[in-house]
């Protein structure tokens, strides 16, 4: 297929692996139910864990890249996998008080395994050639998440839902023996880096390039705005009348569109300029959620889902490899571990900040919800005319990737 051309090996092994991790990575779907459920907790409680969990996912984005800059992104994504693995496996027979300190330490591993992935795509692929093989590694995870929900059902009502748990930490643990067969220790791109003494700082490093922080703070507001479709969304739907089957159709329209147009889409803009893409992107989530200013009607839910998946598409790949094109070699870890933070930031600030507008004032949440992420898109499109002396021109794709990447992957794979 033309559009996986340039997409290096070592990507769709890596791809696979996302695809198989996804599968099994739907126990924090069920979480609430759970702690709600057979655990008997109260809803206060159960907020209380999952939200110290979310925090320890996203503080292993925002520094899983440090780690894999000084000791190699290969180690840290099987240590990370190793650890959230284990921790998975005895959450089912942990006390209450030890899930306090379990269930942060199993996402703060998860949230490591997401940036050293995101670092061995970006040290795989050249520079230019990077946008196909982010969207190939999404592709993965969401086909993977679109099987896994389902499944967890199917588990938990045929068995329990102790056993989510299980099955999550094993098939974790299995993933960190298939990255750990097909990513080649020596020899490769994913070996340990070599140190740098008198190389740059992170922060001397942004400032050289002063696009990248306004994208940043771009991502992470509209992220913030982006996860109120899980949080506040299904309330305001409900409380107009709309039931949860009309919701779940509303997730697979997403769900379905990205995983048929996102790659097409990637490679047909492949060339066009990387924040000129994102900036739409951005727009076009600010638009879908202004949509629903007027009401909850079937053709505003509808529309506004559209706008927001185009926008997604538009966005999520392009900002990604944005950001790995404008690493410096020393800092490509960091650089993703930004990114990767600021990206997932709206799981832990989206419910409670929309939650909190929507109880006091909800005809002003989706105004704002508009506002902030059409702002977003403004600042990274005026973000353009910023060069900083360190500042990169972002190329177009290189003819062929797979010969300008690092020594090739042998039939051990990589992942």
């Amino acid at each position: 297929m033309g559009m996986l051309r340039n997409v290096p090996r070592t990507v769709r092994l890596l791809a696979f692996g996302a695809f198989l991790n996804g599968v099994v990575s739907f126990t924090f779907v069920y979480l609430f139910v759970y702690l709600t459920g057979p655990r008997e907790l109260t809803v206060p409680q159960a907020g209380v864990i999952a939200g110290i969990g979310g925090v320890g996912l996203v503080a292993g984005n925002f520094t899983g890249g440090w780690f894999g800059d000084h000791y190699g992104h290969r180690r840290m994504l099987l240590a990370g996998a190793l650890v959230s693995g284990a921790a998975l496996v005895t959450l089912p027979v942990l006390p209450i008080a030890a899930m306090y300190a379990v269930l942060p330490l199993a996402q703060y591993a998860a949230g490591v395994v997401r940036a050293a992935n995101s670092a061995l795509v970006a040290v795989s692929v050249p520079e230019g050639g990077r946008r196909q093989s982010f969207a190939v590694m999404r592709a993965g995870g969401n086909a993977g998440f679109t099987v896994g929900p389902p499944l967890g059902a199917l588990i938990a009502a045929h068995f329990s839902y102790g056993l989510l748990f299980v099955v999550d930490g094993l098939g974790t643990l299995l993933f960190a023996v298939y990255a750990s067969k097909v990513l080649p220790a020596r020899g490769t791109v994913h070996t340990r880096p070599a140190r740098n003494p008198d190389a740059p700082g992170l922060l001397r490093e942004l400032r050289a390039r002063p696009a990248v922080p306004v994208l940043l703070a771009a991502i992470l507001c509209v992220d913030l705005v982006y996860r109120q479709q899980y949080s506040t969304l299904p309330v305001f739907l409900a409380d107009h009348g709309r039931g949860t089957q009309f919701y779940g159709w509303l997730l697979a329209i997403n769900g379905g569109v990205i995983l048929c147009l996102e790659l097409p889409v990637t490679h047909a803009l492949r060339r066009r300029a990387p924040l000129s893409i994102v900036g739409a992107g951005l727009l076009l989530v600010g638009l879908g959620f202004a949509v629903l200013i007027p009401g909850a009607g079937a053709l505003f839910a509808v529309t506004m889902m559209a706008s927001v998946t185009a926008g997604e598409i538009l966005y999520k790949t392009t900002a990604t490899a944005y950001v790995a094109d404008q690493a410096p070699a020393h800092a490509q870890g960091r650089f993703q571990s930004l990114y990767a933070g600021a990206s997932i930031s709206g799981q832990v600030l989206a419910p409670p900040l929309g939650g909190a507008l929507y109880a006091t004032a909800p005809e002003l949440l989706w105004p704002a919800c508009a506002l902030l992420a059409g702002g977003a898109g403004l600042a990274v499109l005026a973000a353009r005319r910023l060069r900083g002396p360190g500042a990169k021109t972002v190329r177009g794709p290189v003819r062929d990737a797979s010969a300008a990447q690092a020594p090739p992957v042998r039939q051990t794979r990589s992942g």
